[in-house]
């Protein structure tokens, strides 16, 4: 009997090391994709943490590129640089209009491709996902050079058509996607119950159709409005916000700058925040 206890007793850590190995893999093999996810927006939204960190520094020169001592100046005085303020006002107004144009337009075009067919419905398709896919250089040129064969001066239009033609292949593939799920069948209920056909899009076929539409003018509104190679080619004079960040690089990155980031960031958190809210709430209710 003592003997096999002895035994027993020898055999007893040698089995508890090796559950223990089996324990963290299996944990490692349940959590590798909330892990794998972690790092990966830990990876993507550290820029905006350094460029926030850097929003109240005070550097000595030009450059902001290493802290120096902690200041709020540049937070209490945003527009202190000449010409900053004035360019952002610039690119959010273009964004603004652009955002308008290419929801407006990419909807209709989206309808149109989700719920008709015509002759031309495959090169349609095939047109509109070109800006997705080719550099962006490339609609830079050509528009640039079609502008210049037009005798049409570059400014504030030049680039607003530029960045409503770039940013409508966004807003037809959020919106073609969402008609596309969208279920016949209600619209069919509503006609039934004698409704017209603006009441059947108004009350049915709108507020499906609502979450892509909205979708695609936020993604409309954050290319326009940071796009610099389209407007570089068709700005001419005109400066827009990414344009006065390029040019201040080279002569030294004023702090100011980095304010706008962090709080532009910090818009789009909200919104991304109160729209998963009101997801939450509807789903709710």
């Amino acid at each position: 009997m003592a003997v096999h206890e002895t035994t027993e007793n020898a055999k007893t850590p040698a089995a508890t090391t090796a559950r223990t190995p089996n324990r963290g893999l299996r944990w490692l093999r349940r959590h590798i994709i909330t892990i794998a996810g972690l790092c990966t927006l830990g990876y993507l939204i550290l820029p905006n943490i350094v460029v926030m960190v850097f929003s109240f520094n005070k550097p000595n020169g030009r450059f902001n590129y290493q802290w120096q001592r902690f200041s709020t100046d540049a937070w209490t005085d945003p527009c202190g640089v000449a010409d900053l303020c004035g360019s952002l006002g610039l690119s959010l107004q273009i964004a603004l209009w652009a955002t308008v144009g290419a929801t407006v337009l990419g909807t209709m075009i989206a309808f149109a491709l989700a719920r008709y067919r015509f002759r031309a419905r495959s090169g349609v398709n095939t047109l509109i996902f070109l800006p997705m896919a080719m550099p962006e250089v490339v609609m830079a040129a050509s528009l640039a050079t079609l502008f210049l064969n037009m005798g049409i001066q570059f400014g504030f239009w030049t680039i607003l058509i530029a960045h409503i033609m770039f940013c409508l292949s966004f807003v037809v593939t959020a919106v073609k996607a969402r008609v596309m799920s969208m279920d016949p069948r209600l619209e069919q209920a509503a006609q039934d119950l004698y409704a017209s056909p603006v009441q059947t899009f108004l009350r049915v076929t709108l507020p499906i159709a609502a979450p892509g539409i909205a979708s695609g003018a936020l993604l409309s509104f954050a290319l326009s409005f940071d796009d610099f190679i389209i407007t570089n080619f068709n700005a001419g004079s005109t400066v827009t916000f990414p344009m006065f960040v390029w040019g201040s690089a080279q002569r030294g990155t004023p702090v100011q700058i980095n304010v706008i980031g962090t709080a532009m960031f910090l818009v789009a958190v909200l919104c991304v925040v109160v729209g998963q809210l009101a997801g939450k709430r509807r789903k709710r209710s």
